[in-house]
């Protein structure tokens, strides 16, 4: 049988994972609790595996590749594994770099599709406010912006 280090080292060379997808991975593997934990503790030891380069690396892919505000980027780093405080800082390390408001404003501008916002009805107007809270951007910012776009 493999090494689970081994097979845990051709893993992470694929892509950067998080300690609890190395672990789940090797488990589907059907390595043993205690290979397993050697293993990962191995990978910390030498730096290869990392939960804060993950987190910040996916915050960044998350944030300016797929254009999501900040509660979607804590979501989707806690859906891989993060710990909550991890996330949190590494999102606040990324949102530094990232201007919010125009974020927003791009994700705003294609959701209109060059439309006025004065011609969207009141279901089209909850459609993309529903949308943008569903990439991460707060209420109160989408309301904001909502109102303070000039009509075209």
């Amino acid at each position: 049988m493999a090494d689970a280090y081994i097979v845990a080292l051709t893993m992470i060379s694929r892509r950067e994972l998080s300690e609890a997808q190395v672990r789940t991975r090797l488990a589907r593997k059907q390595f043993t609790d205690d290979e397993i934990e050697a293993a990962v503790e191995r990978l910390r030891q030498d730096g290869t595996l990392n939960d804060r380069r993950v987190a910040l690396a996916a915050a960044r892919l998350e944030s300016a590749i797929r254009h999501r505000g900040r509660s979607r980027v804590i979501q989707k780093l806690r859906s891989i594994g993060i710990d909550g405080d991890v996330a949190e800082s590494a999102v606040d390390e990324v949102f530094e770099e990232v201007d919010e408001g125009a974020l927003l404003d791009r994700a705003f501008e294609r959701r209109l599709r060059g439309r006025a916002p004065r011609d969207l009805d009141e279901k089209a107007r909850a459609r993309i406010i529903r949308g943008l809270a569903g990439q991460g951007f707060a209420i109160d910012a989408i309301l904001k912006r909502l109102k303070s776009t000039p009509d075209k």
